[in-house]
């Protein structure tokens, strides 16, 4: 009886029965027998609660496993995609705005001692100012209604689109999704231009971007984001991040303005191509954004017409003086969002 309960017992796991009882048996009798028959029930007893336990473990053991695999592959992962030269994982810093006191003159210094070329440009232009002017929404939805206009026909439109929002104050999310395109068409906003500012609302709307996550999201984040925007391409949001949220490091590699500027400034034979561009203007980090402010002043003061376009979204653009709505040949500018038009 006692060998037919043993036999049974090593059914359910004869690995761990075997062992247990090879562990625990006390000495058999020349017949193989336990001399104890108490030891028999003890030998079963402890088999039994051996093998429960090792079947009730395995699935632990094996999330366990699971768990600790997912969790490094994530982290091998994120190494991958933003380490840092320690081996951590980096962290994204919000640099200093450039409006922010003290800002500029730190860029200043920087670059004078990184550049020597860009300082005597420098020494021949007024120092660069940023100045806050409207809200995150606020800007991007005028970038859209200044695109491809010429200065006074978008500041017309504009000043009818803040008719209809009731004033500054009210360009929010909720007053332009309540626009029909028939409304915006009749002030001279385009089909197009109308499902642009739609689609910016709406993403305001659900909760995909908003004016909070933009002024807190790194400069590589912000961009992937807004670019998901119809209508708002490259090069607006590097207009959008330079005079708007006045980050200090951003090189806008597809404006011809920018780019011109940096051949007069080396001398190059060749306008530079944008996959150029960040080898060239690499010492000015981590103040391109001032770099390239310097560009738009040098390509003025030479009187020098370019054709600026980073994207569809802008369009061809003659370039001839940034930034200060000063009219020369046939370029008007946006002196607030740096956009320049078509004249």
């Amino acid at each position: 009886m006692g060998e037919q309960t043993i036999h049974s017992n090593q059914s359910l796991s004869s690995s761990a029965l075997s062992t247990t009882t090879t562990a625990a048996a006390p000495p058999a009798t020349s017949n193989n027998l336990p001399a104890d028959p108490a030891a028999v029930s003890t030998t079963i007893i402890t088999a039994a609660t051996t093998a429960t336990t090792i079947i009730s473990l395995r699935p632990r053991k094996i999330r366990k496993v699971s768990s600790s695999f997912s969790s490094s592959v994530l982290a091998e992962d994120a190494f991958k995609k933003n380490p840092s030269s320690d081996g951590r994982l980096a962290v994204r810093v919000i640099p200093r705005p450039l409006s922010a006191d003290g800002e500029i003159v730190v860029a200043l210094r920087h670059l004078r001692a990184a550049d020597p070329h860009l300082g005597r440009v420098m020494d021949a232009h007024e120092l660069p100012a940023f100045q806050y002017l409207h809200p995150p929404f606020h800007a991007l939805a005028r970038s859209i209604l200044y695109q491809q206009l010429a200065f006074k026909a978008a500041a017309s439109v504009y000043s009818r689109f803040l008719s209809l929002c009731g004033g500054e104050a009210g360009v929010v999310p909720e007053a332009v999704l309540a626009l029909t395109p028939h409304q915006l068409r009749q002030i001279g906003v385009s089909g197009r231009k109308a499902s642009y500012l739609h689609d910016l609302a709406r993403k305001y709307h659900t909760g995909i971007l908003s004016d909070a996550a933009i002024v807190a999201m790194d400069d590589k984040s912000l961009f992937t984001m807004l670019t998901m925007v119809k209508g708002i391409g490259a090069w607006s949001v590097h207009m959008f991040m330079i005079f708007s949220l006045h980050r200090p490091d951003v090189l806008p590699v597809g404006d011809l303005g920018v780019r011109k500027g940096v051949q007069m400034l080396y001398g190059l034979e060749e306008v530079p191509r944008p996959s150029q561009m960040d080898q060239l203007c690499e010492q000015w980090r981590p103040y391109r954004s001032v770099g390239s402010w310097y560009m738009w002043r040098l390509v003025e003061a030479k009187g020098t017409s370019t054709m600026a376009s980073s994207s569809t979204e802008g369009g061809g653009l003659d370039i001839t003086t940034m930034g200060e709505g000063i009219v020369q040949q046939q370029q008007l500018v946006d002196p607030i969002q740096m956009l320049p038009s078509l004249g």
